[in-house]
């Protein structure tokens, strides 16, 4: 946990300000049982909920209600977290690892049931597989953790709600045809989005594997000191 002087009071940022002011970065702490780290727990729950909806059940616009649901909490835990100082290190990993299993789960899901072309599937999939084993490459090379940027949550945002609008689109619920459209108004963007968000992860990966390596290069000197 880093480190906080004595005149910034826990849940505060250095220099007094709130939380939820712009003045700067808000506290990370290792705290665990915070409400954003509930929320993404949540919406993890859900996930089985949506699948057992879908083909347990075969209630396609249940379960695209559900997923929706998911999507729209999804900067519920993010924006709690600045507003009330509850920035966390398991936040910072939970809060993007619920986005990627709802997405993943949400995309295979609705392909199986035949509600989305194999196209749009397979390109989501493959562009969150390759940034899921760059993640595990660059952790296992000693990188930083690299945060999520504006183009990548904005991606995930407008599939999470591309999919279950698509799910929503193939039911037999008065306005169907609403909702196909306006599933691929949310999915064209967010998918062109997912592929540039992964690109300007490449030189933040460069950044992040050199300053992780400094790190460790200093704590190997400062040893041997």
């Amino acid at each position: 946990m880093s480190t906080v002087d004595p005149a910034s009071a826990p849940g505060r940022r250095a220099g007094g300000a709130d939380p939820g002011d712009d003045g700067g970065d808000p506290v990370t702490t290792d705290r665990i049982l915070t409400v954003p780290n509930l929320v993404s727990l949540v919406r993890l729950a859900c996930v089985p909920v949506f699948v057992w909806l879908l083909f347990g059940v075969g209630d396609r616009f249940g379960a695209a209600l559900l997923l929706g649901a998911v999507g729209a909490t999804d900067w519920v835990d993010g924006w709690f977290a600045r507003r009330f100082g509850q920035v966390s290190e398991l936040g910072k990993i939970l809060d993007p690892v619920a986005d990627r299993v709802v997405l993943i789960v949400a995309v295979v899901a609705v392909l199986v049931d035949g509600a989305v072309p194999v196209w749009l599937a397979v390109a989501t999939l493959v562009r969150e597989g390759l940034v899921a084993v760059a993640a595990l490459v660059l952790g296992a090379l000693g990188a930083r953790r690299i945060d999520v940027t504006w183009w990548g949550k904005t991606a995930t945002f407008a599939l999470l709600f591309a999919f279950p609008l698509l799910l929503g689109g193939a039911s037999d619920v008065a306005g169907h045809e609403v909702l196909r459209l306006l599933g691929w108004v949310c999915a064209v963007p967010g998918l062109v989005y997912s592929y540039l968000s992964a690109a300007e992860y490449v030189p933040q990966a460069r950044e992040a594997l050199r300053e992780g390596r400094g790190a460790r290069s200093g704590a190997r000197g400062g040893a041997d000191g």
